[in-house]
């Protein structure tokens, strides 16, 4: 079994533990210190993989900023938002619609910036699979009392979605060539230089040093900041940034799963129904077109 087979099943296990690790570090630390952190150590690490393995790095300064700005959007700006939002209050679930709006926004912006041509049946996928995500998690937003959810919490999870949509299409335009392993490690870099001042902005610095912290930080770092994010990359070059981005619909449905196995969340009967639809819209925007017959 090839790489290409089972890069998309891999990364969705991978980034859907993120959820689960996110509530996991709010035990021990605040969100943007935590992620940097987790930065610092990604980048340590991939310049050792970088040295052991002699990967050839970027020639040019213009290669290296774009492997830095692609990194500031994909992970410094997106998940910073993204986990400051929620320790502000918004709720995994409505998280979750939102993060759904990403590949909607990664297709539509993909057929204008850099000329993606979607088929009728990719297009109704990724409408599926958004469709999916809301008969998930709607009614159980619909339970929660929106006076309570911080409408500024709310404004920066989305924009944290506008900013890795716009990453996934910089790193597609831009970054069509080098090693995998070297622009990871420029894009951590750049991932530390929005989150290091924002954690010293907003925050307290505070960490609980302890079993729980390393190890949530280890699996943060190799499996997600390293195995999911290099999956991702391998993804984004190899086919089209809509495809790739569509992935990301079923990484809401796997950690309400992991959830339920982890802290004992319920699971109803519309995620059950909404996965499926999920599912359904993947497979329509990921399949291979079938060639005429000559």
């Amino acid at each position: 079994m090839t790489l290409s087979r089972i890069a998309p099943a891999l990364f969705v296990l991978l980034w859907s533990t993120g959820w689960v690790a996110a509530k996991y570090a709010n035990l021990f630390a605040d969100p943007l210190t935590f992620l940097s952190l987790r930065y610092g150590v990604a980048v340590v690490l991939f310049y050792l993989v970088c040295r052991f393995f002699g990967v050839t790095w970027p020639r040019s300064r213009m290669a290296i900023s774009h492997a830095i700005v692609s990194g500031m959007f994909l992970h410094g700006l997106y998940l910073g938002m993204l986990w400051w939002a929620i320790g502000q209050g918004v709720p995994a679930a409505l998280s979750g619609i939102i993060a759904g709006l990403q590949p909607l926004m990664t297709g539509l912006a993909a057929a204008y910036l850099i000329g993606e041509r979607l088929s009728l049946a990719q297009r109704l996928g990724l409408f599926l699979g958004f469709a999916g995500i809301a008969i998930a998690v709607l009614p159980k937003v619909f339970s929660i009392d929106a006076d309570a959810i911080p409408a500024y919490a709310v404004a920066v999870n989305v924009l944290g979605m506008a900013c890795v949509t716009a990453g996934t299409i910089y790193q597609k335009r831009f970054l069509r060539e080098g090693d995998l392993r070297a622009v990871a490690t420029l894009q951590y870099v750049g991932a530390l230089i929005v989150t290091v001042p924002a954690a010293l902005l907003l925050e307290d610095l505070h960490i609980e040093w302890g079993i729980g912290l390393f190890a949530t930080l280890v699996w943060s770092v190799v499996g997600i900041s390293m195995g999911a994010i290099a999956l991702l990359l391998y993804l984004i070059r190899r086919g089209d940034v809509s495809k790739a981005a569509s992935l990301i619909y079923l990484v809401p449905p796997l950690a309400a799963v992991e959830a339920a196995i982890a802290f004992g969340e319920k699971l109803t009967l519309p995620m059950i129904i909404g996965t499926g639809v999920v599912v359904a819209g993947v497979y329509l925007t990921n399949r291979k077109p079938v060639a005429p017959v000559a």
